[in-house]
């Protein structure tokens, strides 16, 4: 458990030394590891939501929340890990008579060993030093090595500190957790042989060149990226007569929330054809707040964005204004306004993500067009339906299923729970892989199958022993077993 006091090489390889230590482990030992963390973070949340204010600016009560969110997502992880059923632990006795004879084969998922994270610059805890991707990684008893975001870099460094602190009083192995910082250290960590998978938060050129070199290396390697996402919001005519107002509120609320830099930000919302809800959305948000936003490159990159959008003939700037210098001033929010029939001509301009408080308004003028337009749509985190009681959108809610992870009813994505159930992922550039980095089965990333045949029950994990000394959930022979 050490910051960046020894050299990367050094890292490495107290990381894969104490990898072999957490996946030894039992499942108790470890879960007492993420509640010392989490007790510790808890313990420290005034000074570093002090610390967090002063480098990010994203206001008091979001991040007190956002620490809470931290410690809660280790304490599940806890949960998860001393339930069992994340060890898949499969047994199918042997069998002499069947044709051809079959063998006593037994499976459980393994911990992959040391794993390299990337912290975000949007959630400066939650998809941080002590973030999802780190909480899950070590519940299942992989070492982690955090690059940390240059964003809130003292934030990190103090967050660190206290999450080393709190796994060697714990107990745990030093080398299972460090920080390392500078984008040259971040590119050489995800080509060190040491590493076998990688978690990364950010922006799809950063996180698509970091995804190469992973998939490029002599021995390549899982590359968990959340890059990019527009997650799509399709209102239908039934839904707006009966509650427009509601919907415009709802929606301001949601793409100006955190200055726009939420990667479940609506930023493409369908509506009907000859309705006046882009002026309505307009005035819901003409009155929010500009705000600053996370880094100097963001600020900058946002008017850019915008200009971008308005520079297409047909799209209008139905509020707010483009010319704006969100780096001096803050971010104020945009509202464009324009048709399907432009976005099928301009999509490589249309639907491009712009990080911050702005969303488009697109007009469809039947469901051909919507679903024409829909299928341009890059894979995203989530998608959205608003439509009214009893009406036919089954074929919608299935072609939006394929393009987003999470399917949303009368409600707004920007907000992800935590829990059991939660996918907070989808097709690229959304993510890189078919999991989620949120919620009870994000352990599965950094996780691999192990079968053994024959194996002398001595040699067995608990979990694959015929007395399930674990009381674990399990499937035997085909059929699953509950403790």
């Amino acid at each position: 458990m050490t910051t960046a006091t020894l050299s990367l090489s050094g890292l490495t390889a107290a990381a894969t030394e104490a990898a072999r230590t957490a996946a030894a482990a039992t499942d108790a030992e470890r879960a007492a590891w993420l509640h010392a963390v989490a007790d510790a973070l808890d313990a420290n949340a005034a000074e570093l939501v002090e610390i967090g204010e002063a480098e990010t600016s994203l206001g008091v009560p979001r991040l007190t929340g956002e620490v809470a969110r931290t410690t809660g997502q280790l304490r599940l992880f806890a949960a998860v890990i001393t339930e069992g059923s994340y060890l898949e632990a499969v047994i199918d006795h042997a069998d002499p008579a069947a044709t051809p004879p079959k063998p006593d084969l037994r499976r459980i998922l393994r911990p992959i060993g040391p794993v390299a994270v990337f912290s975000a610059s949007n959630f400066p805890f939650a998809f941080s030093v002590a973030g999802g991707d780190t909480a899950s990684a070590l519940a299942v008893g992989c070492s982690v090595i955090v690059k940390a975001h240059s964003g809130h870099l003292r934030l990190s460094e103090r967050t660190a500190e206290i999450v080393a602190d709190a796994l060697r009083g714990a107990g745990a192995p030093e080398g299972l957790f460090a920080l390392v910082s500078g984008r040259e250290v971040g590119t050489a960590l995800v080509q060190d042989p040491a590493i076998k998978a990688v978690g990364f938060t950010g922006s799809i050129p950063g996180g698509r060149a970091l995804f190469d070199l992973a998939t490029s290396r002599p021995d390549p390697i899982p590359f968990y990226g959340e890059l990019g996402s527009l997650n799509p919001v399709v209102i239908t005519a039934a839904a707006l007569q009966a509650r427009a107002a509601e919907l415009a509120a709802g929606l301001a609320g949601s793409f100006t929330m955190g200055a726009g830099q939420f990667c479940t930000k609506p930023g493409l919302v369908f509506i009907p054809a000859g309705t006046s809800f882009a002026h309505q959305v307009a005035e819901a948000s003409k009155d929010k707040p500009t705000a600053r936003m996370l880094t100097s490159r963001i600020a900058e990159a946002y008017p850019e964005g915008l200009r971008s959008f308005a520079a297409v003939e047909g799209v209008e700037v139905a509020g707010g204004s483009i010319d704006q210098d969100a780096a001096a001033n803050g971010a104020a929010p945009v509202v464009f306004a324009t048709t399907a029939a432009k976005v099928l001509e301009r999509p490589e301009q249309l639907l491009e993500e712009c990080f911050g408080p702005t969303t488009i308004l697109i007009e469809y003028t039947d469901q051909q067009e919507l679903s024409a337009v829909l299928a341009e749509v890059p894979g995203s985190l989530t998608a959205t339906v608003h439509a009214g009681p009893g009406e036919d959108i089954g074929a919608l809610v299935e072609q939006l299923s394929g393009l987003a992870g999470r399917v949303l009813f009368d409600g707004w994505p920007t907000g992800v729970a935590v829990n059991w159930a939660q996918q907070h992922g989808g097709p690229y550039p959304a993510t890189t892989s078919l999991f989620t980095s949120v919620g009870a089965t994000a352990v599965r990333r950094f996780q691999r199958p192990v079968a053994y045949q024959d194996a002398p029950e001595s040699v067995l994990h608990p979990a694959l022993r015929e007395a399930n000394p674990l009381g674990i959930p399990r499937r035997v022979d085909g059929e699953l077993k509950l403790p």
